[in-house]
């Protein structure tokens, strides 16, 4: 059981996912920094001050901090309107990937989107056929 939970943990899908998780952790810093640094204090300056952190409503002796609330909503917008606009800027800078390859109709195997004959199992691929290929050549001279 112990050697199975090694080489789960040794999976690259679990180191990738930790690493994943460590680097969210780190980013979630930079954006809180920019959400509570640069763009609270601009929109705390366009709504003339207004906090909505002591905001609460009681109700039967309970009392219901709506204030809290309210300004976890504007924050989590305000942090998905930055990793919006980041990952877009990302995905605009970055070249799309273009797929070069096709599926082998015979043995399935990942071939050049221009090939002729899958170099893996050499079947010749449908609309490709290549009239030369099986003619002799005048060289050889075939015996009968």
């Amino acid at each position: 059981m112990l050697k199975e939970f090694k080489e789960f943990i040794a999976k690259g899908n679990v180191l990738d996912m930790a690493v994943g998780i460590i680097m969210g952790t780190a980013f979630t810093a930079i954006v809180n920094s920019v959400v509570e640094d640069l763009l609270m204090p601009i929109i705390t300056g366009l709504t003339a001050g207004v906090d909505f952190t002591d905001l609460t409503i009681n109700i039967a002796g309970a009392s219901l901090r709506v204030g809290n609330l309210i300004n976890a909503i504007i924050t989590f917008l305000i942090i998905s309107l930055v990793m919006f606009a980041i990952v877009k800027a990302f995905n605009r800078n970055s070249e799309e990937a273009v797929d070069e390859s096709k599926e082998c109709p015979y043995c399935k195997s990942s071939i050049a989107i221009d090939a002729t004959r899958c170099p893996h199992c050499t079947s010749e691929l449908e609309g490709y056929h290549n009239d030369h290929a099986h003619v002799h050549s005048d060289r050889i001279q075939v015996i009968e």
